[in-house]
């Protein structure tokens, strides 16, 4: 994207702030990651079958958190471009 309107210091804070937005959804993803598979070792583990709706209960959760966190990436991500790269200076419609 064509950043040569901005200042420097204008264009790295939208630089840092798309990083910062790609962290965060790495963040959920990991979050997702580490409930899902928990939820499946919990149920497959013999020991643990007295906390089983805890198991359940991650594996539920795990999708919500993932939807969460890509709704949340998209959003933000759209509202960068929205407002820093607006249509009329990128030669976009």
């Amino acid at each position: 994207m064509d950043t040569s309107h901005l200042k420097p210091t204008d264009a790295l804070a939208i630089e840092r702030t798309r990083l910062a937005n790609e962290r965060t959804f790495l963040a959920y993803f990991r979050t997702f990651i580490v409930f899902l598979s928990s939820g499946f070792a919990i149920l497959k583990i013999e020991v643990l079958q007295e906390i089983r709706e805890v198991g359940y209960f991650l594996i539920l959760l795990s999708p919500v958190l993932l939807i969460i966190g890509l709704v949340r990436f998209l959003y933000v991500k759209r509202q960068v471009r929205k407002y820093y790269y607006p249509p009329e200076l990128t030669g976009k419609k």
